[in-house]
């Protein structure tokens, strides 16, 4: 009798903890605030180089230190795979973001480390060089926040940033993500993996209000 209620439990135990229902990724396309949000193409050579440009970019490597480099368009391509994996299962909602009139690729939005028992997940984002200055990343993250609440389910999105990173801060505040205070050691240091650094921790919750409009901003 034990051995069956273990098994039960086990498997009530894994339903609980798998991620939350969505989408198929090739399916979502999100739009508004000038942009449109849409799957990664590992097999789309534009979309590996914007990949690649976006991850060893030294204003990004300033501030991230990616778990696994990113330096090749090989690299790039296995890398945006294994995005689509992670997607296919529900573990993430990984988005190009574009320009919507022209289709321009400006850079990536992405809904990570979902949680389907907790209703957690964890918002992050990069700008390419060349887009950077027009408010790219704070209306993909509202177009992001929204999908992740009314689609998603989730109930706590969370936003983290290395201490210093004032424009990262100003952005998470500006769409409705209050600070919480800072986690000592949080994460690696600038392309280290032996010394960590403090981060920045905000998040907002399905219940909170809606952050103030967008302000208008020039397309790229």
């Amino acid at each position: 009798m034990a051995d069956l209620e273990n098994h039960i439990e086990t498997q009530q135990s894994q339903q609980l903890l798998s991620p939350l229902p969505s989408h198929a990724p090739s399916s979502v396309e999100l739009r508004g605030h000038g942009l449109r949000l849409r799957s990664w193409d590992p097999e789309s050579d534009a979309d590996v180089d914007a990949w690649l440009r976006g991850l060893s970019d030294p204003e990004f490597l300033r501030w991230n230190t990616p778990v696994r480099p990113v330096e090749t368009a090989e690299d790039a391509r296995e890398s945006l795979r294994l995005r689509s994996e992670w997607d296919a299962e529900g573990r993430s909602a990984s988005f190009c973001v574009t320009d919507e009139a022209g289709g321009e690729r400006l850079g990536h939005i992405g809904i990570n480390e979902i949680n389907g028992f907790m209703r957690v997940a964890v918002v992050g984002y990069w700008v390419l060089p060349e887009a950077r200055g027009h408010g790219v990343a704070g209306r993909a993250l509202r177009l992001a926040a929204r999908h992740a609440f009314a689609e998603l389910g989730v109930h706590r999105l969370e936003l983290g940033h290395a201490l210093g990173h004032g424009a990262s801060c100003r952005i998470a505040e500006r769409c409705g993500f209050a600070y919480e205070g800072t986690r000592r050691g949080g994460m690696f240091e600038a392309g280290r993996y032996d010394a960590f650094r403090d981060v920045h921790a905000h998040a907002r919750l399905a219940t909170d209000p809606e952050p103030g409009p967008v302000t208008a901003t020039a397309a790229p």
